[in-house]
């Protein structure tokens, strides 16, 4: 009877410690299923997406201009000089107005995914312990910035999957020279041990004036950045636009010229002394300089239908599809702006402004 007892209640205990083990299996295939669902969808996230072909992150024109205005998938980027150049986006119409940095920006560029830039902390004025400044990836919203490189950085092109960037390093006995760094932070090398202006990127191809030895028009291959001239001209800050290369004419008083290479010919467009111009549809947007008659001036693309936007002194032109902004040479504030195509009708941006004291408002 004892003996019987005794094995009913060994058959029991093993029954429970199986459903034991049964359960903390199944616990631990649970808990598995969940941490490697977390990491999977970590990496997802964190997975940075790559870009096919050769995508720009701005007009050649804007980033001459400090990049400060970039538009992509309807939606204007921009950095706010009433919020210490922070950035900000905002719908074409000026609508929605959001702030997405709380530090300065420059070199603004975009593509389906990301936001890339100049961020300096130091542009802000605000107190703090650490100054921040390099090249930055984030989200279209802002969200999740990652810092590229740390270190000056003057003009940022996208190109693909790499950034071309211009260093400036004090240690460096070159001065301002060209690098690459790729988007997700995996490849980061020297291009060129000189200075080159990487605004103006046409199908992989960046066009740029030589300053060492000559001004001549020269071309980088981004498949292996080998480089080649294209035209012995004389030539500065030049962009790449509907067959025809823009520039200005060093050799004779800055005056703004298209070189056409099918034809090899030159057209002269003005014979004003021009200090920074940006091109965008059917217009050319420029910087008359004159010590007598400074103006922002516009024509067209041939060089025909010269008008006067604003008089005085202007720089900083930058241009999306519906507006020109710009500010005086030595404020960044007021920032004005006029419509693209239409009549001359120069605004205060005034809801940058306002956009801004809603902002400090909120501190």
């Amino acid at each position: 009877m004892f003996m019987a007892q005794s094995l009913h209640n060994y058959r029991k205990e093993m029954v429970i410690s199986m459903k034991d083990k049964t359960k903390l299996i199944t616990i631990l295939v649970i808990s598995a299923v969940i941490i490697i669902s977390g990491f999977t969808v970590m990496y997802i996230t964190q997975r940075v997406h790559m870009n096919n072909g050769y995508v720009t992150g701005n007009t050649a024109g804007n980033l001459n201009n400090k990049g400060l205005f970039c538009e992509a998938g309807g939606v204007i980027y921009f950095s706010n000089a009433y919020d210490n150049g922070c950035l900000y986006s905002m719908n074409l119409d000026g609508t929605q107005m959001k702030k997405l940095t709380s530090s300065g920006v420059t070199s603004i560029n975009a593509d389906s995914h990301y936001l890339y830039y100049f961020l300096d902390s130091g542009q802000t004025g605000d107190k703090f312990v650490q100054r921040n400044y390099g090249i930055y990836r984030s989200k279209l919203n802002g969200k999740n910035a990652k810092c590229l490189k740390r270190g000056n950085a003057i003009t940022l092109q996208l190109c693909g999957n790499y950034l071309y960037y211009q260093n400036f390093d004090n240690y460096n006995e070159n001065g301002t020279e060209l690098f690459k760094i790729k988007i997700d932070k995996s490849e980061d090398n020297r291009v060129a041990d000189f200075m080159v202006n990487p605004s103006c990127i046409v199908d992989g191809m960046m066009y740029f004036n030589g300053n060492q030895k000559d001004h001549y028009l020269y071309a980088l291959n981004a498949a292996n950045d080998s480089i080649s001239v294209v035209w012995e001209g004389n030539v500065w800050n030049p962009i790449y636009y509907n067959g025809y290369f823009y520039y200005m004419d060093i050799g004779n008083n800055y005056r703004l010229c298209r070189y056409l290479p099918s034809q090899n010919s030159v057209e002269v467009l003005t014979n004003d002394r021009v200090d920074t111009y940006n091109i965008y549809g059917d217009y050319i947007y420029y910087q008359k300089n004159s010590q007598t008659e400074p103006a922002l001036m516009r024509m067209y693309i041939d060089g025909s239908g010269v008008e006067m936007v604003a008089p005085g002194n202007y720089s900083n032109i930058n241009i999306v599809s519906n507006y020109v902004y710009f500010s005086a040479f030595d404020s960044s504030v007021p920032m004005y702006r006029t419509p693209l195509y239409g009549s001359v009708q120069v605004s205060k941006f005034d809801a940058a402004e306002e956009a801004a004291i809603r902002e400090i408002n909120k501190k």
